[in-house]
Protein backbone atom coordinates (compact mmCIF):
# COMPACT_ATOMS: atom_id res chain seq x y z
CA UNK A 1 0.00 0.00 0.00
CA UNK A 2 2.66 2.48 1.01
CA UNK A 3 4.32 2.53 -2.37
CA UNK A 4 1.27 3.65 -4.39
CA UNK A 5 -0.68 6.90 -4.09
CA UNK A 6 -3.90 7.87 -5.83
CA UNK A 7 -4.43 11.63 -6.06
CA UNK A 8 -7.94 12.94 -6.63
CA UNK A 9 -8.23 16.58 -7.67
CA UNK A 10 -11.59 18.04 -6.78
CA UNK A 11 -13.25 21.40 -6.81
CA UNK A 12 -15.17 22.34 -3.69
CA UNK A 13 -18.82 21.83 -4.71
CA UNK A 14 -20.17 25.37 -4.43
CA UNK A 15 -23.05 26.94 -6.33
CA UNK A 16 -21.76 28.85 -9.35
CA UNK A 17 -18.15 27.73 -8.93
CA UNK A 18 -17.96 24.33 -10.60
CA UNK A 19 -18.36 23.16 -14.19
CA UNK A 20 -18.87 26.69 -15.52
CA UNK A 21 -19.13 25.56 -19.16
CA UNK A 22 -21.91 23.13 -18.25
CA UNK A 23 -23.63 25.80 -16.15
CA UNK A 24 -24.00 28.02 -19.23
CA UNK A 25 -26.47 25.47 -20.59
CA UNK A 26 -28.09 24.03 -17.46
CA UNK A 27 -27.78 26.76 -14.84
CA UNK A 28 -25.92 26.67 -11.54
CA UNK A 29 -28.33 24.49 -9.52
CA UNK A 30 -28.53 21.57 -11.99
CA UNK A 31 -24.81 21.81 -12.60
CA UNK A 32 -24.04 21.55 -8.88
CA UNK A 33 -26.36 18.51 -8.60
CA UNK A 34 -24.54 16.85 -11.50
CA UNK A 35 -21.12 17.67 -10.05
CA UNK A 36 -22.11 16.15 -6.70
CA UNK A 37 -23.22 13.01 -8.57
CA UNK A 38 -19.82 12.86 -10.28
CA UNK A 39 -18.03 13.31 -6.94
CA UNK A 40 -19.99 10.41 -5.43
CA UNK A 41 -19.07 8.21 -8.39
CA UNK A 42 -15.39 9.14 -8.04
CA UNK A 43 -15.47 8.42 -4.30
CA UNK A 44 -17.07 5.00 -4.90
CA UNK A 45 -14.53 4.08 -7.57
CA UNK A 46 -11.46 5.32 -5.70
CA UNK A 47 -12.39 3.46 -2.51
CA UNK A 48 -11.87 0.19 -4.41
CA UNK A 49 -8.33 1.05 -5.50
CA UNK A 50 -5.55 -0.58 -3.50
CA UNK A 51 -3.42 2.50 -2.79
CA UNK A 52 -3.14 5.37 -0.35
CA UNK A 53 -5.80 7.86 -1.39
CA UNK A 54 -5.39 11.63 -1.29
CA UNK A 55 -8.07 14.21 -2.01
CA UNK A 56 -6.68 17.59 -2.99
CA UNK A 57 -9.30 20.33 -2.63
CA UNK A 58 -9.36 23.47 -4.77
CA UNK A 59 -10.36 25.96 -2.06
CA UNK A 60 -10.75 24.58 1.45
CA UNK A 61 -10.44 21.20 3.14
CA UNK A 62 -13.81 19.83 4.26
CA UNK A 63 -13.56 17.28 7.07
CA UNK A 64 -17.27 16.36 6.93
CA UNK A 65 -18.08 15.49 3.33
CA UNK A 66 -18.32 12.38 1.13
CA UNK A 67 -14.54 11.87 1.36
CA UNK A 68 -14.35 9.87 4.59
CA UNK A 69 -11.29 10.85 6.64
CA UNK A 70 -10.69 7.19 7.50
CA UNK A 71 -10.27 6.41 3.80
CA UNK A 72 -8.73 9.57 2.36
CA UNK A 73 -5.91 11.88 3.35
CA UNK A 74 -7.00 15.47 2.76
CA UNK A 75 -4.80 18.19 1.28
CA UNK A 76 -5.11 21.57 -0.39
CA UNK A 77 -4.04 22.24 -3.96
CA UNK A 78 -1.20 24.75 -4.18
CA UNK A 79 -0.15 26.70 -7.25
CA UNK A 80 -1.17 29.36 -9.73
CA UNK A 81 -2.50 27.09 -12.48
CA UNK A 82 -3.52 23.46 -12.90
CA UNK A 83 -0.04 22.39 -13.98
CA UNK A 84 1.66 23.88 -10.94
CA UNK A 85 -1.00 22.41 -8.65
CA UNK A 86 -0.55 18.92 -10.10
CA UNK A 87 3.24 19.17 -10.01
CA UNK A 88 3.16 20.22 -6.35
CA UNK A 89 0.85 17.33 -5.45
CA UNK A 90 3.10 14.78 -7.17
CA UNK A 91 6.21 16.33 -5.60
CA UNK A 92 4.75 16.19 -2.11
CA UNK A 93 3.89 12.50 -2.39
CA UNK A 94 7.16 11.44 -3.98
CA UNK A 95 9.01 13.26 -1.19
CA UNK A 96 6.87 11.29 1.28
CA UNK A 97 8.30 8.06 -0.13
CA UNK A 98 5.70 6.90 -2.65
CA UNK A 99 7.13 5.11 -5.68
CA UNK A 100 4.11 5.44 -7.96
CA UNK A 101 1.51 8.20 -8.08
CA UNK A 102 -1.57 8.58 -10.24
CA UNK A 103 -3.81 11.62 -10.46
CA UNK A 104 -7.43 11.63 -11.59
CA UNK A 105 -10.09 14.29 -11.79
CA UNK A 106 -13.62 13.96 -10.47
CA UNK A 107 -15.73 14.35 -13.61
CA UNK A 108 -15.71 10.91 -15.23
CA UNK A 109 -18.62 8.51 -15.06
CA UNK A 110 -16.72 6.09 -17.33
CA UNK A 111 -13.78 5.66 -14.95
CA UNK A 112 -13.62 2.50 -12.84
CA UNK A 113 -11.27 0.96 -10.29
CA UNK A 114 -9.93 -1.74 -12.63
CA UNK A 115 -8.71 0.90 -15.08
CA UNK A 116 -6.86 2.75 -12.30
CA UNK A 117 -5.35 -0.56 -11.10
CA UNK A 118 -4.25 -1.25 -14.69
CA UNK A 119 -2.56 2.17 -14.78
CA UNK A 120 -0.58 1.32 -11.64
CA UNK A 121 0.49 -2.00 -13.19
CA UNK A 122 1.59 -0.30 -16.40
CA UNK A 123 3.98 1.84 -14.35
CA UNK A 124 5.97 -1.34 -13.63
CA UNK A 125 7.40 -1.13 -17.15
CA UNK A 126 6.57 2.39 -18.35
CA UNK A 127 7.74 5.82 -17.20
CA UNK A 128 4.35 7.48 -17.54
CA UNK A 129 0.74 6.37 -18.00
CA UNK A 130 -1.85 8.68 -19.55
CA UNK A 131 -5.61 8.22 -19.79
CA UNK A 132 -6.61 10.19 -22.90
CA UNK A 133 -9.85 12.17 -22.77
CA UNK A 134 -11.99 12.62 -25.88
CA UNK A 135 -11.57 16.40 -25.70
CA UNK A 136 -7.79 16.28 -26.24
CA UNK A 137 -6.80 16.41 -22.58
CA UNK A 138 -6.34 13.52 -20.18
CA UNK A 139 -8.37 12.05 -17.33
CA UNK A 140 -5.49 10.23 -15.65
CA UNK A 141 -1.76 10.81 -15.33
CA UNK A 142 0.61 8.46 -13.56
CA UNK A 143 4.38 8.44 -13.06
CA UNK A 144 7.23 7.28 -10.82
CA UNK A 145 9.05 10.61 -10.64
CA UNK A 146 8.51 14.26 -11.50
CA UNK A 147 8.62 15.12 -15.20
CA UNK A 148 8.57 18.90 -14.75
CA UNK A 149 8.04 19.86 -18.40
CA UNK A 150 4.64 18.17 -18.63
CA UNK A 151 3.25 20.58 -16.04
CA UNK A 152 4.59 23.74 -17.70
CA UNK A 153 3.63 25.89 -20.70
CA UNK A 154 0.26 24.25 -21.34
CA UNK A 155 -3.04 25.83 -22.32
CA UNK A 156 -5.00 23.97 -19.65
CA UNK A 157 -8.58 23.09 -20.55
CA UNK A 158 -7.91 23.07 -24.30
CA UNK A 159 -7.64 20.28 -26.88
CA UNK A 160 -3.86 20.80 -27.19
CA UNK A 161 -2.93 19.51 -23.72
CA UNK A 162 -2.42 15.83 -24.46
CA UNK A 163 -0.40 16.32 -27.66
CA UNK A 164 1.83 18.90 -25.95
CA UNK A 165 2.31 16.53 -23.01
CA UNK A 166 3.26 13.61 -25.27
CA UNK A 167 5.75 15.86 -27.07
CA UNK A 168 7.42 16.58 -23.71
CA UNK A 169 7.61 12.83 -23.11
CA UNK A 170 8.97 11.74 -26.50
CA UNK A 171 12.10 10.31 -24.83
CA UNK A 172 10.10 8.40 -22.20
CA UNK A 173 8.13 5.16 -22.30
CA UNK A 174 4.46 6.19 -22.22
CA UNK A 175 1.47 3.86 -22.02
CA UNK A 176 -1.88 5.20 -23.21
CA UNK A 177 -5.03 3.78 -21.63
CA UNK A 178 -8.34 3.70 -23.49
CA UNK A 179 -9.96 7.00 -24.42
CA UNK A 180 -12.75 8.12 -22.10
CA UNK A 181 -15.21 10.99 -22.04
CA UNK A 182 -14.92 13.56 -19.26
CA UNK A 183 -17.86 15.82 -18.57
CA UNK A 184 -17.34 19.53 -19.15
CA UNK A 185 -20.26 20.51 -21.38
CA UNK A 186 -23.86 19.43 -21.98
CA UNK A 187 -22.74 17.61 -25.15
CA UNK A 188 -20.39 15.50 -22.99
CA UNK A 189 -23.14 14.34 -20.64
CA UNK A 190 -26.46 14.18 -22.46
CA UNK A 191 -26.09 10.46 -23.33
CA UNK A 192 -25.86 9.39 -19.66
CA UNK A 193 -29.28 8.16 -18.54
CA UNK A 194 -28.38 8.49 -14.85
CA UNK A 195 -27.83 12.25 -15.21
CA UNK A 196 -31.15 13.05 -16.92
CA UNK A 197 -32.96 13.38 -13.59
CA UNK A 198 -30.95 16.54 -12.90
CA UNK A 199 -32.19 18.58 -15.86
Amino acid sequence: MGKKALIIFTRNPELGKCKTRLAKTLGDKSTLDIYNHLLKHTATVSKEVKASRYVFYSETINHYDIWDSNTYYKKLQKGEDLGERMKNAFSELFKSGYQKAIIIGSDLLDLNASLIEKAFRELDHNDVVIGPAEDGGYYLLGSKKIHSSIFENKKWGTETVRMATLKDLENSNVHLLKVLNDIDTFEDMKHYEELKKYY
